[in-house]
């Protein structure tokens, strides 16, 4: 009888396995992120070593010695030592289509690429990717924009470099606001989009770096002086959807205020966060002043970066 159960309970159990394997062949996960300690923490380690005040409240980007910073609708120029070389303040002729908008910004063999719109009271519409001179801001050519990607805003723009891309988020939430979109950097076609996993509240920009694209997100309360946040993901080629990191918290900078645009310094091994203070932002328009101030202050800070 001890030999029949025991045979019988092998059986089972055997069947049982056969089952499960079955069943895991056609619905197991074969990564699972939070399994992975190099997906769910941060990569790099950052210390602030200072801050600069700069004309323009979107977007900041770097190369060969120089600096962008993109205003709702100015463009400038720094030298290394943050010296202004020029000024757009009219970045808006050469348009087919009504814009009013900058957001953040990124720069590729000396082009500026933006995403631009017309932006008012937490809408966007007529959505495009433009390309500016580096050395003479001006308008060179832009990108017809996909209608059926579903984005509603643009807030920040990257180009990564080895896989020829153009990536743009949206601040405006919901199903908008839960994807990155992608565009072929040369012929601009719309490539599609990713999910996120866990998607940051309110992105304002976007940045690649070392494999990785960063984004920053104005998902602190500034009335209650709750800090902005920096986030990271990396896209497996053809994936639809990513996972999220929370990489650093911004609890350092002058004053809480709304965080926009990011870009790496592949020179001097730095990031460099465009940080506004001072006015109130209701639907992502400036609405007034804090108890203070008279005008509203845009920084520039830059972190020593350090992989951990």
């Amino acid at each position: 009888m001890v030999k029949k159960a025991l045979l019988a309970a092998l059986f089972v159990s055997a069947a049982v396995s056969l089952s499960v394997q079955a069943f895991g062949a056609e619905n197991s996960v074969q990564h699972r992120p939070e399994d992975d300690s190099d997906v769910m923490m941060p990569r790099l380690a950052y210390v602030l070593t200072g801050s600069v005040e700069v004309s323009g409240r979107q977007g900041v980007c770097a190369e060969n010695g120089y600096y962008w910073v993109s205003g709702s609708a100015t463009l400038a120029k720094y030298d290394k030592e943050w010296n202004l070389l020029s000024q757009n303040d009219s970045p808006f002729e050469g348009y087919e289509m009504e814009v009013n908008h900058i957001a953040d910004i990124d720069v590729y063999e000396n082009e500026l690429y933006i995403g631009a719109e017309y932006f008012m009271d937490g809408v966007g519409k007529n959505i495009q990717i433009a390309v500016y001179d580096g050395d003479t801001l001006e308008l060179k050519r832009t990108f017809p924009f996909a209608e059926e990607s579903g984005q509603l805003e643009c807030s920040g723009i990257a180009v990564d470099p080895d896989t020829k891309s153009v990536w743009m988020c949206s601040w405006v939430g919901e199903e908008s606001g839960r994807y990155l979109y992608r565009y072929d950097l040369e012929t601009g076609e719309y490539l599609g989009k990713v999910h996120l996993q866990m998607p940051p509240q309110w992105l304002q920009g976007i940045a690649y770096h070392d494999g990785y694209l960063y984004m920053t997100a104005d998902d602190g309360n500034a009335d209650e002086n709750e800090p902005d946040h920096l986030y990271r993901t990396k896209i497996m080629e053809d994936s639809t959807y990513c996972t999220v990191t929370l990489e650093r918290t911004f609890d350092d900078v002058t004053k809480q205020g709304e965080i926009e645009g990011l870009t790496f310094d592949e020179e001097t091994n730095s990031l460099l966060l465009l940080y506004n203070r001072g006015a109130r932002i209701i639907l992502g328009m400036p609405r007034g002043f804090y108890d203070g101030y008279d005008r509203e202050i845009s920084e520039v800070f830059t972190y020593s970066i350090t992989a951990r």
